[in-house]
């Protein structure tokens, strides 16, 4: 079975599994009460500076059994919209499985996504989510695709969006939509906040034109709009009514350096 190795343990989460559990204990808080969600809007830099963000938005919500997670492509490697449809992946909690069946139907349904193991080779964004959801289900199961960067008001999101629905409806199971997104880049503090809040603004109300324009009018470094646009048009098709800011914070509240900082978002669509 293929085995797609973690390349960014010890980096962005701690390697060895005792100290990566003492983390997700210490940034998700699961006792609460859980809502179903159909989809969320999570960070992925390391877990010093965006992990309290994941861990808000993964331990407030139901994780089903299959987790559909969208992540851009930042090293440009592999094909432009990649999917992988069979093995797991590898994190310092043991290996996830990729949920075959589903990953399939997904691909049938676009001519977009494209089978590919080297996308992810070198790639974080994915990775970063799996020990989350992992800590909350053990037995969950992956379907990781991994968008590459077209223009913000490109086709392409609603076509993969489609297929996302069309798959999920014929296996007949639930399964969970995870965007995975940092927001602003190397801005000031508050410009960072309120050009993300504008942004944040237009998501919550599930408005993926009024997304678009604000991305495109503040020039927004938004590293995963792709997986933001196509997760608010799978999730709208799939009967969402809502957007809702769980948690939102920015690198300079960790680094106390406000001059240039990222803005990270968690979000979950009800």
């Amino acid at each position: 079975m293929y085995l797609r190795k973690a390349v960014v343990s010890g980096h962005f989460y701690p390697a060895r599994q005792e100290e990566l559990l003492a983390v997700l204990r210490k940034m998700t808080d699961s006792s609460g009460k859980k809502e179903k969600a159909l989809s969320v809007i999570a960070p992925h830099a390391g877990y010093i500076y965006s992990g309290a963000v994941a861990g808000k938005v993964f331990g407030s919500i139901e994780i089903p059994a299959s987790v559909i997670l969208l992540g851009p492509n930042h090293t440009g490697f592999g094909e432009p919209f990649a999917i992988e449809t069979e093995g797991a992946w590898e994190t310092p909690l043991g290996p996830v499985p990729i949920d075959t069946g589903l990953a399939r139907l997904v691909l049938k349904q676009s001519a977009y996504l494209q089978e590919d193991r080297l996308a992810s080779q070198r790639e974080h964004s994915i990775e970063v989510q799996l020990p989350f959801l992992q800590y909350l289900r053990r037995d969950v199961m992956i379907v990781p695709i991994l968008l590459g960067s077209v223009a913000v008001n490109s086709p392409v999101w609603q076509e993969i969006a489609e297929a996302l629905v069309v798959g999920i409806k014929e296996s007949g199971d639930e399964a969970l939509i995870v965007a995975s997104s940092d927001f602003t880049h190397y801005q000031p503090q508050k410009e960072a906040e309120e050009n993300d809040r504008a942004v944040i603004e237009a998501i919550e109300k599930l408005d993926p034109d009024r997304t678009v324009e604000r991305i495109e009018e503040l020039q927004l470094s938004m590293c995963g709009y792709g997986p933001v646009l196509t997760t608010m048009i799978a999730s709208k098709s799939l009967g969402a009514r809502k957007g809702m800011l769980l948690e939102y914070r920015t690198s300079g509240d960790v680094s106390k350096e406000y001059d240039s900082v990222v803005g990270y978002a968690g979000i979950a669509i009800f």
